[in-house]
């Protein structure tokens, strides 16, 4: 099968390490299906991987990849969930499970012909979404979606800053909240970037770490270390930052742990989401007309331009992948 794959780990060069070629297929476990790929999206786990973080050696070579929407061999159209529980595990939500993997950590990932999941992490695939768009929401828009709805607890017309317009999961924040009735407000570092949030439906943009004419009732923080004190420092009494990320690195220079109990904040951890908000997301954007922004769609075999291009930091909205 075509796959993408790190054959390799670097931290400093991680295109080095990623390969696109013939794999032979792994086996399908029993309980498991395998899917015929009709879409993936690119996630900077992705990037992570080909530095080594998560992926040991001894997992070498993997392919890459957590989200995809494709076929089943009976002709079922499906949208994959990626987030792979314990055996052992029998809670309802699969994020609380502390040995919790996602495709491309343990088993192989999405970036592939075929990539094989169990049975039970397959939603059907609405009328009106295509592959394409379908391939970008069990990870970036699936983790703004959870960020939203279930982790900052706010309402309609409550002010939400989201820190670094561009990315993946910030697209999804302000497609997602404006459309639930919520003030968003973005951060970008080009003023480009920052008018297209605009334009996609965010209210207003800044500079990263201008200082915000009034203070916000969340903040939606994936940079992490950059960004941290200036969502903290934005945020009213008794507001909420949701963190799901750290793109920028995880050790701010100062935790701000005064400002957090004085004031006093919330600080909620995000990860992912379970099936049944992946499937609620589906029937969101079926009914609103909402939709991922893409910002390129490349055959797998070009996949190294996609991944040069989030290096670079010049995407907005996903980058989509076709076998």
């Amino acid at each position: 099968m075509l796959a993408a794959y790190a054959a390799a780990a670097f931290a400093d060069d991680p295109l080095s390490a990623l390969r696109v070629g013939e794999l032979e297929p792994p086996p399908t476990p029993e309980g498991w299906v395998e899917v015929t790929v009709r879409a993936s999206a690119l996630n900077h786990h992705d990037v992570w991987a080909l530095r080594g973080v998560g992926l040991p050696a001894d997992r070498l070579p993997m392919v890459l990849g957590c989200d995809a929407a494709g076929v089943t061999a009976e002709g079922r159209a499906v949208v994959v969930h990626a987030v792979l529980t314990d055996p052992g595990f029998t809670g309802a939500d699969a994020t609380f499970d502390p040995r919790r993997s996602l495709l491309s950590e343990r088993h192989p990932g999405t970036h592939a012909s075929t990539v094989r999941v169990p049975a039970a992490n397959l939603v059907d695939l609405p009328a009106g979404l295509s592959f394409v768009e379908a391939a970008c929401l069990p990870t970036a828009w699936l983790t703004a979606y959870r960020m939203l709805f279930t982790s900052a607890g706010v309402r309609p017309g409550d002010t939400v800053l989201v820190q670094g317009a561009g990315g993946g999961v910030a697209t999804a924040l302000v497609l997602l909240g404006a459309h639930a009735g919520l003030r968003i407000w973005v951060t970008s570092r080009t003023p480009e970037k920052g008018e297209r949030a605009v334009a996609l439906g965010a209210d207003r943009a800044f500079a990263l770490g201008e200082r915000l004419p009034e203070r916000v009732d969340a903040v939606m923080e994936t940079v992490g270390a950059a960004t941290w004190s200036h969502s903290v420092n934005a945020l009213r009494p008794g507001g909420t930052v949701v963190i799901s990320g750290a793109t920028s690195g995880a050790e701010p220079s100062s935790a701000e742990l005064t400002k957090i109990f004085f004031k006093p904040l919330r600080v909620v951890g995000s990860t992912m989401g379970t099936r049944d908000e992946l499937a609620a997301l589906t029937r969101m954007l079926v009914h609103t007309g909402v939709r991922p922004v893409v910002d390129r769609t490349l055959p797998l075999a070009e996949a190294a331009d996609g991944f040069a291009a989030m290096l670079a930091g010049e995407l907005f909205g996903k980058v989509v992948f076709e076998p």
